[in-house]
């Protein structure tokens, strides 16, 4: 990199000189307050991407009872509920060649398991009052016309967050006023090899002129990678109704599948209610009505192939807004299912967060298996401390 100035014809010709950032926290308050210096590509619907600051200096937890053991620098989301993960180093750092990976990645693999939607949305509106703005602006930037509507807009979009940390449905950028050539080889290797997770390093090059003059110059590495993965690596957002949910579980062969998803659906209309799910496949989450506020507790997934059709159980949210004790009976009460049982007994290590799931198939399998679930969650929900 030559430290060739950039020029702006105005009445003269004037040079600006390339200057690096004073002080990291001096560069991670310029991406703060202006990330559209960060948004390149698109959304699943090919508007331009804008990227929303959730929160600076993002805490990670390694469980659920521990206080954060990291920060991130900066978490932001787009409108379709994609979270990307920042981490911000001046050349003169001398991690930013390869510790920093490590230091994301712990940062990506503890964000899939302790950041419920809860906490992300909190801690947005935190940073919005922090601002000094509005959440309806801040709400209608997200979520368009749906912002006007009432507050079930925002805890689906949250939740939906939520989900796509869990599945590894997100960005991580790496941001330096220089990127060497070292990182920039691991940041295409792990495009190449992710394939839910995009990755992209940006040299942001910064130059001065006279006065307050600034010109920021952004150069995004790993775009090219991104663009060679196979197409089912890249998110196209679909809003399920009940009507497409209908439509589809009336599709499946095995009259006990059919049955089994219309129970689980019509429990949750009558007795908690449904959201759509915004994913390549048709999904609804169900919401249940505990202490005083409404519980994301299952999402219910209906695939191209039906034999992975599956029920997850949002075990994250359960043990943000209902402790871990009550998430912790709630997996014992849960009926004993072949792949679901495993996967309950690995949720006490994992601090009660997670998406445990079981297919459709094994659900149906069983006669008494939608009871013991509807009965284990109407036990949840009203067991009020």
């Amino acid at each position: 990199m030559t430290n060739q100035p950039v020029f702006v014809l105005g009445e003269e010709l004037q040079a600006l000189e390339r200057a690096g950032f004073e002080t990291e926290a001096e560069f991670q308050e310029l991406l703060a307050r202006h990330p559209r210096v960060l948004d390149f590509g698109s959304l699943a619907d090919g508007r331009p991407l804008r990227l929303v600051l959730v929160a600076r200096e993002m805490g990670v937890p390694t469980s659920t009872e521990s206080a954060p053991a990291y920060w991130l620098d900066h978490l932001f989301v787009d409108a379709d509920g994609v979270p990307t993960l920042v981490e911000v180093k001046r050349a003169t750092d001398t991690r930013i060649r390869r510790e920093v990976v490590g230091q994301m990645l712990d940062y990506a693999a503890n964000a899939a398991r302790y950041w419920p939607a809860a906490l992300l949305r909190r801690s947005f509106e935190d940073t919005c009052v922090k601002d000094g703005r509005s959440l309806e602006e801040a709400y209608g930037e997200l979520l368009g016309d749906q912002g006007d509507q009432d507050d079930r807009s925002a805890e689906e979009f949250w939740t939906t967050v939520e989900e796509r940390l869990a599945a590894g449905q997100m960005r991580l950028l790496f941001v330096a006023d220089q990127i060497p050539l070292e990182l920039r080889a691991i940041v295409e290797f792990l495009n190449r090899q992710l394939r839910q997770t995009d990755v992209y390093a940006v040299e942001l090059t910064q130059y001065r002129g006279g006065g307050d003059l600034r010109v920021l110059v952004p150069r995004v590495h790993g775009e090219v990678a991104t663009a060679a993965k196979s197409p089912s690596g890249h998110r196209a957002a679909q809003r399920t109704t009940r009507a497409d949910m209908d439509a589809a579980i009336a599709s499946r062969p095995d009259p006990d599948v059919r049955r089994t998803a219309t129970a689980l659906l019509d429990h949750a209309a009558a007795e908690g209610r449904l959201e759509c799910g915004t994913a390549k496949y048709r999904s609804m989450r169900v919401y249940y009505r505990a202490s005083g506020r409404d519980v994301p507790i299952a999402t219910l997934s209906l695939r191209d192939d039906p034999t992975k059709d599956d029920l997850s159980f949002a075990f994250g949210s359960i043990t943000y807004h209902l402790g871990s004790e009550r998430a912790a009976a709630f997996a014992a009460s849960l009926p004993t299912l072949p792949g679901l049982a495993e996967k309950l007994e690995a949720l006490p290590a994992k601090g009660y967060n997670g998406w445990p799931s079981v297919s459709l198939t094994a659900l149906a399998s069983e006669p008494t298996a939608v009871e013991g679930i509807l009965s284990a969650i109407q036990q949840l929900v009203g067991d009020q401390e």
